[in-house]
């Protein structure tokens, strides 16, 4: 039996100095970036109105070598008038050649969050520098008023760890015009963490939450809560371990593999939000993510819980508990979560009851199962399987000045994962394939007649493929194989009629085997190869595609606007009729 593999996570690598990337959402190149060993991505820019945006500096190239905060002030652009078309945060931040690890990146206003991502790791040659860009339409509402802000890059700098990271932010608005009408945005913004700027809550078990107890306005009409939790510690690889009890047998680690975010309101279930299998730069071999990291690798987006059944609860006067946890959570996810509220315009008092909730019943617990034989001489070969489905239905009414609203929110929620071994004296192979997914419609009605529906289809499949060999004079190999997809398919209705869909797809696939000697020094990596392929098209015509190649660490191929010949610069911009937001990815037409 080999002793417990060398784990290439997250590697800080005798001898390297490597630098990485772990969250940012980069721009498309303007100019071929064939040949170059820079941060590379296919991911588009936020679409933008036509027009001159109000700039607000939020920080100029702060300097990021400790754990300590940086603060910044805010205040509103003059010059753009009060209500805006489009709200973009851009930001950019670099890392000094050296050694570093990928480190956690966050910007907040007024204990909102407005970014959350990963910096890139360095090389000893390469100081890499990548943009990133967020939608903050949505929270158009927070931004009218002034407030205070604060940077959050954790980095140590020493003789060992010498990478310096250097950041600026900045947010754009764009007046709202005749071509770019006032976007339709949440009248309120809630945060869920305690700390008035803003910072991330650690969530160490299922039983840890982000919590806020909050009396809101009495005309609330519709809910939502955008979710962020990102894996840490221990949990870093949470899609690679398995339950307890065959931790020891496959050398792996325990906790299980089963991740998902919980949502409560005043203790009572109230919608899910499935984890997304995040890699970040230094993950599993470094190589892999250089130049062109994982899917949402330097960008996380938020996944959008609808809570408008509760909408009426919400109104009642009381203070109410907005709850935030992970099950499966084992030290440890970091965490935020904004609540956006839309009230009633016409309205002082909004009544109404929640009449339905399946979730309360189906609580998060996984079937496991397993293949596993063990021959005489402690060969080890076979699968352990996780697998949960939950289909729930949440209702209720408001009683509004657009008469009584029903709102049904239906979804199935899916996780399935397979983790193959094979470990013997001269191997240890673990293949995971996984696939998180979720299928459902949001829904309401006035009387007998559905007014507004959102449907919406989410899957992330995960692949990935570890097998080490290890050869007669003890050295061995560590060759990886990475597959990650997000997938999205979204519809808009109104009155039964079709008003606008939209599919979005960003694929990563990655490969690279690293060398070691027999203590375990790294000798060589080889065979580094990369693509990702972003692709997006909608009801409207709209449409984008790019695609990026990478081989040895070196853009190898670029293409932007393939498959979209005639759409290459058009740009739609969609309001949505019932004024519902989209979930916070790329929903708008390219």
């Amino acid at each position: 039996m080999l002793p417990k593999r060398f784990a290439g996570r997250c590697l800080a690598l005798a001898g390297l100095s490597l630098t990485f990337a772990c969250g940012a959402f980069a721009a498309p190149a303007t100019s071929s970036p064939v040949g170059s060993n820079n941060v590379t991505v296919a991911d588009p820019s936020v679409p933008r109105p036509s027009g001159t945006p109000c700039v607000v500096q939020l920080f100029q190239d702060d300097t990021f070598t400790d754990f300590n905060t940086r603060p910044y002030s805010y205040t509103p652009p003059s010059g753009c008038g009060k209500h805006w078309s489009k709200v973009v945060l851009e930001a950019d931040f670099s890392v000094t050649a050296g050694r570093q690890f990928d480190r956690t990146a966050t910007l907040w206003l007024g204990g909102v969050n407005l970014y959350f991502g990963t910096t890139e790791e360095p090389s000893s040659t390469v100081a890499p520098s990548w943009h990133v860009e967020r939608d903050l339409t949505d929270y158009s509402t927070l931004l009218s008023a002034a407030g205070n802000g604060q940077a959050i890059i954790g980095n140590v700098v020493n003789s060992t760890y010498t990478g310096v990271i250097h950041g600026s932010a900045r947010l754009l608005f764009y007046p709202a015009s005749m071509l770019a009408p006032a976007a339709q945005v949440p009248d309120a913004v809630y945060p869920l963490g305690s700390d008035a700027v803003g910072n991330t809550t650690e969530l160490d078990s299922s039983t840890s939450q982000l919590a806020k107890t909050l009396t809101l306005p009495r005309n609330v009409e519709r809910a939502y809560l955008d979710v962020f939790v990102q894996s840490q510690n221990a949990d870093e690889f949470w899609y690679t371990c398995v339950p307890d009890q065959y931790a020891a047998e496959v050398q792996e680690c325990g906790g299980g593999n089963f991740r998902e975010a919980e949502v409560s309101i005043d203790g009572q279930p109230a919608g899910v939000a499935p984890v997304y299998p995040w890699i970040y730069t230094g993950g599993i071999d470094p190589y892999l993510w250089r130049p062109t990291p994982g899917v949402q690798t330097l960008n996380f987006m938020p996944y959008r819980v609808d809570l408008t059944p509760f909408a009426g609860v919400l109104s009642n006067g009381s203070p109410h508990t907005v709850a935030l946890s992970v099950a499966g959570a084992d030290n440890y996810f970091s965490a935020t979560a904004s609540l956006l509220v839309y009230l009633d315009p016409h309205a002082q008092q909004v009544s109404g009851q929640l009449v339905r909730n399946t979730l309360v019943s189906q609580p998060p617990t996984p079937t496991i199962g397993d293949t596993l034989q063990q021959d005489s001489s402690g060969n080890i070969t076979g699968n352990i399987t996780t697998n949960l489905s939950r289909h729930f239905v949440i209702e209720g009414y408001a009683d509004t000045s657009r008469g009584r609203v029903q709102t049904t929110v239906d979804q199935t929620v899916g996780f399935a994962d397979t983790q193959g071994f094979t470990i013997n004296a001269t191997t240890y192979r673990q293949v995971t394939d996984q696939l998180t997914s979720v299928d459902g419609v949001s829904r309401s009605r006035i009387g007998h007649t559905v007014v507004g529906e959102y449907r919406e289809k989410l899957s992330y499949p995960l692949h990935l493929d570890i097998n080490e060999q290890v050869a007669t004079d003890g050295s061995f190999t560590l060759a990886t194989i990475a597959h990650q997809d997000y997938q999205k398919h979204s519809a808009h209705q109104l009155f039964g009629i079709s008003v606008y869909s939209a599919k979005v797809g960003n694929t990563v696939d990655s490969a690279d085997t690293l060398d070691f000697d027999a203590s375990g020094n790294l000798t060589a990596h080889t065979g580094q190869h990369s693509t990702q392929t972003f692709a997006f098209h909608d009801s409207l015509g709209g449409c984008y595609r790019a695609d990026v190649g990478t081989l040895d660490g070196v853009v190898s191929s670029y293409d932007s606007g393939q498959g979209c010949p005639d759409h290459r610069n058009r740009v739609y911009w969609f309001s949505h009729p019932d004024g519902s937001p989209d979930n916070g990815d790329i929903v708008q037409a390219w």
